[in-house]
């Protein structure tokens, strides 16, 4: 386990203490309750830190902004954490994403407390803790389970990149268009201008869906 990680596990306190050893994702789903974030990897548990102000704000904003284009346009739905996604067995992960997007098609894997399979869209919001993992381990994690396309925003640098599942099965990297405004795929018709991301605070979401003509 990461060494960033393991000092997160042992130094944030939960009020109940970590399992011993190793257990079956069955398990896990016992043991963290909806006040426990945390994820299953390989059969550990790793403790997920707390979030900061601008983290939250930008998910909330995404999560808004999504949540109230679905509900027009019928198409889906959008969760945020804490919700787990359970990846494809081999991979022997369950991730907590900061928001997931899952189309009608996908709709019957959603269970009472985790996603059984890999949703169209997942988005992370990066912290300082967690930069190396969500560019690393979780981009190929998300790649291999067939994560259709995966955002990753980071609050600090005031970057986002975007990456869609191409025919071979790895991420390319989309640029946002010579107007700063990239366009979904898997949510069809929709599309946000970057610098949304990174106003403190967030437009007003009905803004966001006048210019998009949704309203």
């Amino acid at each position: 386990m990461d060494a960033v990680i393991k000092e997160a596990a042992l130094t944030y306190d939960t009020g109940k203490p970590l399992p011993p050893g190793k257990m079956a994702f069955e398990e896990f789903l016992v043991w963290c309750d909806e006040d426990t974030w945390a994820e299953w990897v390989d059969g550990e548990v790793i403790i997920l830190t707390p979030a900061a102000r601008r983290h939250q704000e930008i998910k909330g904003f995404l999560y808004s902004v999504i949540r109230e284009f679905l509900y027009y346009k019928k198409a889906g739905r959008v969760l945020d954490a804490p919700f787990l996604v359970r990846l494809p067995e081999t991979l022997r992960r369950g991730r907590e994403p900061d928001l997931l997007y899952v189309s009608n098609e996908k709709l019957h894997l959603l269970k009472e407390t985790y996603m059984d399979g890999a949703p169209d869209l997942i988005i992370e919001i990066t912290s300082p803790e967690s930069l190396a993992r969500d560019r690393g381990e979780k981009y190929v994690e998300y790649e291999a389970a067939g994560v259709r396309e995966y955002w990753l925003i980071d609050p600090d640098r005031q970057q986002a990149e975007f990456y869609r599942l191409g025919d071979n099965g790895r991420y390319q990297t989309i640029l946002p268009d010579a107007s700063g405004i990239y366009r979904s795929e898997v949510i069809s018709g929709f599309w946000l201008k970057v610098e949304w991301l990174f106003q403190d605070p967030p437009p007003p979401v009905i803004a966001c869906l006048k210019d998009m003509g949704i309203i």
